[in-house]
């Protein structure tokens, strides 16, 4: 524990230390236990025979998968986005710069901290998937990707929402920037593919095209579904005649867009010493 991060311990010991964590998560694995067992009963009323056909634990498998993803893009921005701005305002912010702590130490402490409970709970309900391994369908890869999507979305997500409180000083004013950042992300590039495929489809441009594979690249629900059905995206690659898969590309962004958003956010959260000098510096 003395090599942790002081921050990030400190964050820990926070979060941790009351019951609303365990109640929390004991909430959550129950909701998924019980829409796990209504599915497979559900099942078994539709069919004839009164068994749960083996071929139904896929999509039993989907159905919790993208869930799970909702529930990353929907809670990330809600843990992020006032990780700094809250500090502050309650102007504690000020005696945490005075620490021997580096800038660098700060966010990274704050970005884990806030997504370590998130990641719990993700990482909790794994044991809820043998279901599907009992009636097979689903490979052990993919699973594995689907669980190597919701931690990389959460720390590129988080990336964006702790920039997002360190630039902005108000915390209401981060979070509904935040959300509508991941908003856009998630359903206006969405709407800009439809767009930009009929207008593809009408003038083969090839800006257009590129345009088009760019904007697809940046949703994380059509990468996240190409998880599961790659033969959607067949189109895509014949309209626009890139054969890199999607999926690369959505990592290679993201990860640029993560480590450009952690930098900056070092770079804001403590103010120039030069700027404070001259703010100092009576006048003439």
């Amino acid at each position: 524990m003395r090599m942790m991060n002081p921050v990030l311990q400190k964050e820990f010991k926070l979060r941790f230390r009351s019951k609303k964590p365990i109640i929390s998560l004991l909430a959550y694995l129950s909701a998924i236990g019980i829409l796990i067992l209504g599915f497979i009963y559900l099942q078994t009323l539709s069919n004839p025979s009164g068994y749960f056909h083996p071929s139904e634990s896929k999509t039993m498998f989907m159905l919790l998968s993208f869930l799970q993803a909702i529930l990353v893009l929907f809670i990330t921005p809600g843990l992020t986005a006032g990780v700094i701005s809250s500090e502050r305002e309650r102007q504690t912010l000020n005696i945490l710069l005075t620490t021997n702590q580096s800038s660098t130490s700060i966010i990274i402490g704050k970005l884990v901290s806030s997504l370590s409970y998130l990641l719990l709970l993700i990482l909790a309900s794994l044991p809820l998937y043998s279901f599907v391994f009992l009636f097979g369908g689903v490979s052990p890869v993919t699973i594995i990707q689907v669980f190597g999507f919701y931690i990389f979305t959460m720390f590129a997500f988080g990336s964006i929402g702790v920039f997002l409180s360190t630039v902005i000083r108000r915390t209401i004013i981060s979070m509904v920037t935040t959300y509508a950042t991941t908003l856009f992300l998630a359903g206006g590039t969405a709407f800009l593919l439809v767009i930009l495929i009929g207008l593809s489809e009408s003038q083969q441009i090839l800006t257009l095209n590129v345009l088009a594979y760019f904007i697809a690249s940046l949703n994380p629900i059509i990468v996240f579904a190409s998880i599961f059905d790659y033969s959607f995206l067949e189109g895509l690659y014949e309209m626009t005649n890139i054969s890199i898969p999607i999926w690369a590309s959505y990592i290679f962004l993201y990860t640029l867009a993560a480590i450009t958003a952690l930098f900056f956010s070092v770079k804001k959260l403590r103010p120039s010493m030069k700027s404070l000098s001259s703010q100092k510096k009576p006048d003439a």
